[in-house]
């Protein structure tokens, strides 16, 4: 990922997105940059290395808003955008939900979270499977801030299966990908469906 000086870049027409995933940044500009016409979005670990802020949230467009607020804080910059999304299973009354990262006690570590999550599922009925991946995402422009929604629907799977993705794709099964887990998806495939795609398509309406 490439240095870029904030100081070279034109404040009413800059997007800073809360994020160090360059894919993540291609992703939104995918989307966002045909309602917003001549604005670039660069990625906030494009700018510096910068403190993650504390997400203690209640939910995750609570906690898409802290991140987009840092980032506009940490830059000087005006326009912002993150996101924030999980895993929310229904015979886990929603768990782990924003909880999803750090849910088997440390952040980032997806095999741990896996186990947790078959663990507790070991004895669901396969009808009672049922969950999603939601995600928010918030474009804060200077006081302003706009939201969208999305899901994800399909079920948890009984055994991990695919290389692909990170986090909880290999035990989440999409409805719209019949007989495959997320993991197994190809990434075009998984941005076509995913929870931030539908997120972004509800907050370019709002643009």
């Amino acid at each position: 990922m490439e240095n870029v000086n904030v100081n070279v870049l034109d404040p009413e027409r800059t997007v800073v997105v809360a994020t160090g995933n360059a894919h993540k940044v291609t992703e939104i500009e995918a989307i966002l940059a045909p309602v917003m016409p001549g604005v670039r979005f660069v990625a906030l670990g494009e700018l510096g290395d910068f403190p993650d802020p504390v997400e203690d949230g209640e939910t995750f467009f609570d906690n898409a808003l802290i991140k987009a607020r840092a980032a506009q804080s940490e830059t000087g910059l005006p326009m912002a955008v993150a996101d924030d999304s999980g895993l929310c299973v229904d015979a886990l009354d929603g768990a782990p939900g924003i909880f999803s990262a750090r849910w088997a006690g440390e952040h980032g570590n997806d095999a741990a979270n896996n186990d947790k999550l078959m663990a507790q599922m070991a004895d669901v009925p396969d009808e009672a499977r049922t969950a999603r991946f939601h995600s928010s995402v918030v474009l804060v422009r200077g006081d302003e801030v706009l939201r969208g929604d999305g899901d994800c629907e399909g079920r948890v799977g009984h055994v991990p299966r695919g290389d692909g993705g990170f986090g909880y794709d290999p035990l989440f099964l999409p409805d719209d990908t019949p007989g495959k887990t997320m993991a197994e998806l190809t990434p075009a495939e998984k941005n076509a469906i995913s929870h931030r795609f539908h997120a972004l398509e509800d907050l370019s309406a709002k643009l």
